[in-house]
């Protein structure tokens, strides 16, 4: 159903993105079968920042801020990301994880800002606590004690980019993305030659089939250049109350993804850990709404 003053065609677009990103983590996964982690990474962020670079203007904000965004997103979000999806944790347990994000960046703020908690945060945090709790007491191939540690800490990585990013003010998105991506082919690039080695990289590359390509352009021109762009295109023409609430549906294309074309399992204590983080990720987002809403009444 669309939202009031949200025409249809902008409600599919909003969609398509939220698919994108979702399915994401399956695509991660069909290239990681060619690709080492980093190597793969490194690729990602080449494809998301030539040639756009060099038809996208610089935003506006100081060069340290973009490189702070580009190292937390590259290698901490991404680069962790891609490490726990080699066989440490399942595509859709990882989308469904890594969205803790959120929570993180509100304990950011709050320490930034000196905030207090409040009541609904607090509620909200617990259920989501709880399902993670559900995915440790039943750890297994799908998700190892280790994958779920490594995809806290991309999300933790991530909600550090979140504070830079909002430092950053009122800026074009895409443009944001791609020059930040400057800054996060480096460190990637020498953390694969540290770990993986150069003959692991040079025989990943070899063995990269159709296939592998297009799940890194599917990274760099769908997920990063389409995916942010997209958004901001929605975000400059609606309120982001309107636009976000829909990026919870990331889990649900993430897990249904994974279910249909890797044939990952559903059993009810997976569909219960996403049922937890869900509500507190919903709780977080329209309690706010509707605590406004009372006070006009």
């Amino acid at each position: 159903m669309t939202r009031p003053g949200l025409p249809l065609t902008h409600v599919l677009l909003a969609l398509a993105v939220v698919a994108v990103w979702g399915t994401n983590f399956v695509v991660i996964r069909i290239g990681l079968d060619h690709l080492p982690p980093l190597t793969f990474a490194v690729l990602r962020f080449t494809f998301a920042l030539l040639p756009a670079v060099f038809f996208l203007r610089k935003p506006d904000v100081p060069w340290k801020n973009l490189a702070a965004y580009g190292v937390l997103i590259g290698a901490g979000q991404f680069g962790l990301l891609y490490i726990a999806i080699n066989g440490f944790i399942s595509p859709g347990l990882a989308s469904l994880v890594v969205q803790t994000q959120v929570f993180f960046t509100i304990g950011l703020a709050m320490w930034l800002t000196k905030e207090r908690i409040r009541t609904f945060q607090m509620v909200a945090l617990g259920l989501a606590a709880l399902g993670l709790l559900v995915i440790v007491a039943h750890t297994d191939a799908s998700a190892t004690p280790l994958g779920l540690a490594l995809v806290l800490a991309a999300a933790a990585s991530w909600a550090g980019g979140n504070a830079f990013s909002r430092a950053a003010g009122q800026v074009n998105m895409l443009a944001y993305v791609v020059w930040a991506s400057l800054f996060s082919v480096p460190p990637l690039l020498v953390l694969a030659l540290a770990f993986e080695g150069p003959a692991a990289i040079v025989q990943g590359v070899r063995a990269a089939d159709a296939a592998t390509w297009a799940a890194v352009l599917w990274q760099s021109v769908g997920n990063t250049l389409f995916g942010y762009a997209a958004w901001g295109w929605l975000l400059s023409r609606h309120p982001a109350a309107t636009i976000t609430p829909m990026a919870m549906l990331v889990p649900v294309f993430g897990m249904g993804a994974s279910a249909v074309f890797l044939g990952e399992s559903l059993p009810p204590w997976k569909l219960l850990a996403a049922a937890l983080v869900m509500s507190g990720l919903a709780l977080n987002i329209f309690w706010p709404r509707l605590e406004r809403r009372l006070a006009q009444a």
